[in-house]
């Protein structure tokens, strides 16, 4: 099990939040660098800053760290036409992965 895809996975969640990498940073009093670290790959967080990145973002960890696909964060304050955008969103992000894991594993 790999956490390549933490850092697009925070950056995805950051943003529906409707933060900025510095709204971020002074939440969990880190630098803007280590959030745009955190989001390119290039380090990650400890467990405790793990712990706040979650409350922040009201997400949970497994999917943070690919452990689950499911999206763990309530979409409280959207419309229903909103909410229904973003679910069609990450139905066809999964139905991209699904065709790209099926041309992986046809090579």
């Amino acid at each position: 099990m790999t956490i390549n895809f933490f850092g697009e996975k925070l950056k995805a969640v950051r943003k529906l939040k409707g933060l900025t990498q510095l709204d971020l940073s002074k939440k969990l009093s880190v630098s803007k660098g280590t959030i745009s670290a955190y989001e390119q790959g290039l380090s990650y967080p400890s467990i405790e800053t793990l712990v706040k990145i979650c409350d922040i973002l009201d997400t949970s960890s497994d999917y943070l760290l690919g452990i689950s696909d499911m999206l763990p964060f309530k979409m409280g304050g959207l419309t229903d036409k909103q909410i229904g955008s973003v679910l069609q969103f990450v139905s066809l992000i999964q139905q991209a992965n699904e065709i790209v894991d099926r041309n992986n594993s046809i090579i």
